[in-house]
């Protein structure tokens, strides 16, 4: 397939996706226009999000020669080292070693995500509650009253840190500077609750 037929299969891709809405809307690291085929791979990129090894992720970069036709992946990735890396959502049906040696040629790697990655435990469900508050703002005094706590008392539950928020609605607030990195909790040790012990991140 022609570099004409490539442009146009990705134009037709974005298109297509551009129309659909998958929950959650809010994003942290994404430096496109954040278009999600589906379901599924809106939910790859929840976790790219908390993912600290992504510095950052676009939705549907650009096509892939794939035999007779093209393929657009879901995903394009910065990691940590510098590397670009092609990346699917794992409802896709695709033959991956051809797509492995089509990204090979341009200098890239490309894989497909299965499905335990996204689904196998509790992250995607914190990451989702998480990101509803993706564009909510804490006012200064509240985080530096979190972080006054944290520094005095070196961790702190999400009980205890809901009672530093005065002028911000709580819930907002701390999920807010968790997605500003201020501060961090398990994300795989269970659904975030009451109990969930929160700390600072040091810069």
């Amino acid at each position: 397939m022609g570099i004409a037929s490539r442009a146009l299969m990705l134009r037709a891709n974005r298109k297509t996706a551009s129309i659909r809405t998958y929950y959650p809307a809010g994003t942290i690291k994404c430096e496109s226009v954040a278009i999600y085929r589906s379901q599924v791979s809106r939910d790859a990129a929840c976790m790219f999000d908390f993912d600290p090894g992504v510095i950052h992720w676009k939705c549907l970069p650009f096509s892939l020669p794939y035999g007779d036709e093209a393929h657009v992946p879901d995903f394009e990735l910065l990691d940590a080292d510098g590397c670009l890396e092609l990346v699917d959502a794992p409802d896709r049906d695709v033959d991956v070693d051809v797509l492995m040696a089509s990204a090979r040629r341009m200098g890239m790697s490309y894989r497909q995500l299965r499905r335990d990655e996204i689904y196998g435990g509790p992250r995607l469900r914190n990451a989702k509650d998480l990101l509803r508050y993706a564009n909510h703002q804490v006012s200064l005094g509240d985080r530096l009253r979190l972080l006054a706590g944290l520094d005095e008392n070196g961790t702190l539950t999400v009980a205890e840190s809901l009672a530093a928020f005065t002028e911000t609605r709580a819930v907002a607030g701390l999920a807010s500077l968790i997605i500003q990195g201020f501060i961090s909790v398990d994300l795989d040790a269970g659904l975030i609750g009451p109990e969930t012990t929160v700390r600072r991140i040091c810069a």
